[in-house]
């Protein structure tokens, strides 16, 4: 399936990493060569001489008031934090803008994980009298775009997806969708994900940690996407525009080339590609890479099943002024996502009023 946008532009993005808060720290450790990655503590069972990316730096009272943020786990904290800097960086302030136009579609594969083992165990140690109901709104993967909405008052569209790797992809495609259609002028999207023991634990025991889960990494990336009529409206620079998203479920056995072209069609110009989930393991879609400029946040900051949204605003920093990216995201399994962007710094004009700027 190819969706094609002609309106749609992203006007902001920002990101909270193991690197530090923005994008621009990424951007530095990627230039620096080093990595933000840390040894596994010894006492994580199944954590021997692995390596994860944890965002040791960040501290949610640096976001929101530090009784508010008690409340918060520690994904929806990255989503609030991470959708504040994006908003910033867009111009954005959410009270100037009517509250039911603008919403989030995340995409998050382990939020509430923690906050559902401390629930539960209770309930295992002390039956019902030992739940704590204060941790249940945090048991579920879409309490940080919930959380995200309340604290920037958003109140528009707000979906969470989680679909492996390419969680944050597919809620970008929402977010898309839901502009297009004229549900919202704003759509902040990307994705969100924490690290615990208990994830690391849980990989080994299925026998997927060194596969899949090695030097897993946590944060959260957003993107604002706009459309461009309310971009012109406000006269807001525009940093990159979406042209197309192309998505295939799976590669049928003897057609994995097939279906590699079907995800490059109109992107053999490309000037930049950013990678996410487990790419590298599709030789299809590596042979089609070959020797163009890659950008690849994994091997410095650790991979998560939601970090498309910050491959996908690295990717964007990068990009200049008219050229053409490509972020390329895969799944063991599936889906894989090719979407392609091309870098602005310019203003929006309104698609409706070509003479508008």
């Amino acid at each position: 399936m190819i969706y094609t946008f002609d309106d749609i532009v992203i006007s902001g993005f920002s990101a909270v990493t193991a690197a530090g808060n923005g994008i621009e720290a990424v951007l530095e450790l990627l230039r620096s060569g080093r990595d933000a990655l840390s040894p596994v503590p010894d006492d994580v069972p199944g954590g021997n001489g692995q390596r994860w990316g944890k965002a040791l730096g960040f501290k949610a009272s640096d976001f929101m008031p530090p009784l508010k943020a008690r409340k918060l786990d520690r994904c929806s904290q990255f989503a609030v934090g991470a959708s504040g800097l994006a908003l910033k960086d867009a111009g954005i302030d959410p009270k100037e803008i009517i509250p039911e136009r603008i919403g989030i579609a995340l995409g998050c594969g382990f939020g509430g994980v923690a906050n559902s083992a401390e629930f539960l165990g209770g309930y295992f140690k002390g039956g019902v009298e030992g739940l704590a109901p204060v941790l249940f709104p945090n048991t579920v993967s879409n309490a940080p775009a919930s959380n995200a909405s309340i604290e920037h008052g958003l109140k528009g569209p707000n979906v969470t997806l989680v679909q492996r790797f390419c969680s944050a992809e597919s809620a970008f495609v929402m977010a898309c969708r839901f502009i297009a259609e004229g549900r919202a002028d704003v759509m902040l999207t990307g994705g969100a994900d924490d690290l615990t023991p208990l994830m690391i634990t849980g990989f080994d025991a299925t026998g997927q940690l060194r596969r899949y889960a090695a030097c897993f990494g946590e944060g959260s990336g957003i993107l604002v996407l706009e459309s461009a009529a309310h971009a012109a409206r406000r006269n807001a620079p525009v940093k990159a525009t979406v042209e197309t998203v192309a998505a295939i479920g799976l590669f049928p056995a003897g057609h994995e080339r097939d279906g590699a072209d079907r995800l490059f069609s109109g992107a053999e110009q490309c000037d930049l590609i950013s990678l996410s989930g487990i790419v590298g393991d599709a030789p299809p879609l590596m042979e089609r890479v070959g020797g163009r400029a890659v950008t690849d946040i994994a091997p410095v900051l650790g991979r998560s099943l939601a970090m498309g949204g910050t491959a996908m605003a690295t990717l964007l920093a990068s990009l200049k002024p008219g050229h053409q990216g490509l972020h390329l995201a895969a799944s063991p399994e599936g889906p894989y996502y090719a979407i392609r962007f091309t870098g602005g710094a310019t203003k929006a004009s309104d698609p409706r009023d070509p003479g508008k700027v």
